[in-house]
């Protein structure tokens, strides 16, 4: 299992230019190797492979122009070939957008490969640097010693922290004990999220918090010359305020999906578009804050690593305007109508709860693995044997 250890980093002055010339030599490499693929298909009409693409970094480095690029480790330039690569072939796969250049205002990184580090008891030593690299190591159950990194990256970020990330093979970690519950969670903006049992975890509003304090930091840096070192401190004071932000925002997020994943054996979630619903100006602002697509990345990867289960159910699912007791399906439910009652049933409903007894039922109907696993509570789940298909109007099975 792959597995990464981040540390913040304490170089030295001479070891801060040398890693900030690495830098800036990525960036350029990236940049004119970007700029030269895309001219060589629109002239060309060739593609640009690996070899050649790494054939032009060579020929680059043997100008005059760019003969300084020989002053920094090649390995790191390399790597930015390689990761332009991948970002390629990612982009032609449809899973992602088209490369863009980069800039020397956002977070700076570059990676070293075994032949770019030595790593030996605990100590760092990269590429063109005659002391080890200070770090502060910040698991105590791990010995720093007993790690076999295969990869390096050195980072920097807009705030001027600096950090050091260690690639390494780890083994798998044992398995959770069987909890014997599924859940189901629905999320929101009132509340972050809304479970099949009822429980509602509220939306912490992270950047909504701190708006004020970024609009002041924002303001004092307008009034500052543009270029000068007083802006470029008002610069890092707002970034560090977005850090702080983020920080947040990710230990909230990993808070929540570890219980979720140590307390279910089973977790049903929808396949929410978050590209789609930012692009709505008058929602991006919250959707953005609320960090659903990190968290789904989390619950992924964490039920993947413990032996737990998650089931995407389909987006489209009118889960919210189905009653979860009779099936029925209203044909409008307005986003502000929090509660509603059914028309065929009487029952009534709590928007968000109904919605996550719905999306329960649809992943348990369609996971092999429902009819194993003891749903919590009353709500009951249809077996997943083969069915007759329902009608359309319906939707999801019948509770």
């Amino acid at each position: 299992m792959r597995t990464a250890y981040k540390c913040r980093a304490y170089p030295t002055p001479e070891q801060a230019g040398v890693l900030s010339r690495t830098f800036g030599c990525v960036r350029v490499v990236w940049n004119r190797t970007l700029a030269w693929r895309r001219d060589r298909y629109r002239t060309q009409r060739a593609k640009t492979g690996f070899i050649q693409a790494n054939a032009h970094l060579t020929a680059m480095k043997a100008t005059d122009e760019l003969a300084w690029l020989n002053e920094v480790s090649s390995v790191p330039l390399q790597q930015t070939i390689r990761h332009q690569q991948t970002a390629f072939a990612n982009f032609f796969a449809g899973r992602t957008r088209y490369p863009r250049y980069k800039s020397r205002t956002g977070r700076q990184s570059a990676e070293y490969t075994r032949s770019g580090f030595r790593y030996r008891d605990g100590r760092l030593l990269l590429a063109k640097m005659e002391a080890p690299l200070a770090f502060v190591w910040s698991w105590p159950e791990v010995d720093p010693a007993a790690i076999d990194p295969t990869t390096v990256t050195v980072s920097r970020d807009p705030c001027g922290r600096w950090y050091v990330s260690f690639a390494v093979d780890a083994a798998v970690p044992d398995r959770l004990a069987a909890a014997g519950a599924v859940v189901a969670v629905d999320l929101g903006v009132t509340d972050f999220a809304v479970t099949s049992d009822g429980d509602k975890i509220p939306n912490p509003r992270h950047l909504a918090r701190r708006e004020r304090n970024l609009a002041r930091y924002q303001r004092r840096q307008a009034r500052k010359t543009r270029g000068s070192s007083n802006h470029v401190k008002a610069k890092a004071k707002i970034a560090r305020a977005h850090r702080k932000v983020r920080a947040a925002r990710t230990d909230f997020l990993h808070k929540t999906s570890t219980r979720l994943v140590r307390d279910h054996d089973v977790i049903v979630i929808e396949d929410l578009a978050v590209a789609n619903m930012i692009r709505n100006r008058r929602l991006a602002k919250a959707v953005s804050d609320c960090g659903w697509g990190a968290f789904r990345r989390m619950l992924a990867y964490k039920t993947a690593r413990y032996g737990r289960h998650l089931v995407v159910v389909d987006r489209w699912l009118p889960s919210s305007k189905t009653c979860s007791a009779c099936g029925h399906v209203l044909t409008q439910l307005a986003l502000g109508t929090r509660t509603w009652q059914c028309p065929s049933c009487g029952t009534r409903h709590d928007r968000d709860v109904n919605a996550a007894k719905n999306i329960l039922a649809a992943g348990l109907a369609v996971s092999a693995c429902g009819g194993d696993v003891r749903h919590s509570r009353s709500v009951q789940v249809q077996s997943p044997v083969k069915q007759e298909p329902q009608p359309v109007k319906v939707g999801i099975p019948r509770l």
